[in-house]
């Protein structure tokens, strides 16, 4: 079972919050405080990262995807709002084309549905397999955040990513590799809201437009924002995500 924190008030419509690949849950605290104002937020750790098992790899996007669902019956919800970013975007498209009558509406935050080369993600699970996470740290933290982003705080991310087990972290890697979600992106049926960063080198706004042109969802660029938008503009992603889930 996926670890999850369950934030707001019981009775209320239900948000579920995917994060990035090489973070927790915890990245989307300045969402669960605003959010849980109005509805009932529940923010998950993906398998591999966090407190959530680490199961033998490699995995795929499906695999992920059935992991909420699973949480999903766990907690006896039928029908969710759901926002994901990076790979927990990647989730969400997958989850809204396979299990559409579990989402309600849809936003996808700084993703992308088709992210190669597949050898670049194999290349980074064998580093983190044989040198540890730190071997990486630096590198996928600078593509998180824009310059100016405060260091103390982009450190705090660099040290939260060295925690992830490096194990799961390069099965997630592989699961990117071997990920087209491009053919089925006309399943999804959700309303839907995809958020770019203007600064995002990890899934520019081309990525964006795919899933827009594919789906036929709304888009929003935030300027000055790089990979980790919610963190970096954290009021005007906050404000997106209760305007779309109203």
């Amino acid at each position: 079972m996926l670890a999850y924190e369950a934030v707001g008030p019981a009775s209320a419509p239900v948000v579920v919050l995917g994060s990035s690949l090489g973070t927790t849950r915890a990245m989307w605290a300045p969402q669960v405080a605003s959010l849980s104002a109005d509805f009932r937020v529940v923010a998950y750790d993906h398998r591999g990262h966090g407190a959530s098992p680490v199961p033998p790899g490699p995995y795929a996007i499906e695999d992920l995807g059935r992991d909420v669902l699973g949480l999903l019956d766990h907690l006896g919800l039928d029908r969710v709002h759901y926002a994901g970013l990076s790979l927990g975007g990647m989730v969400g498209m997958w989850l809204a084309a396979h299990a559409p009558d579990r989402i309600d509406r849809l936003a996808l935050l700084c993703t992308s549905a088709h992210l190669p080369p597949a050898s670049g993600w194999h290349d980074r699970a064998a580093t983190v397999r044989s040198a540890g996470m730190a071997a990486i740290a630096d590198a996928v933290v600078a593509r998180w955040f824009t310059p100016v982003f405060p260091a103390d705080d982009a450190a705090a991310f660099s040290k939260a990513l060295v925690a992830i087990d490096p194990d799961g972290y390069a099965s997630c890697c592989e699961a990117i590799a071997a990920m087209d979600l491009r053919p089925v992106l006309g399943w999804i049926t959700a309303p839907t809201l995809v958020i770019a960063g203007d600064a995002d080198p990890a899934t520019p706004p081309a990525h964006a437009q795919t899933i827009v042109d594919g789906v036929g969802a709304a888009m929003v660029v935030i300027p000055g924002a790089a990979h980790l938008a919610n963190v970096e503009r954290p009021d005007h992603v906050t404000g997106l995500l209760q305007d779309h889930f109203a």
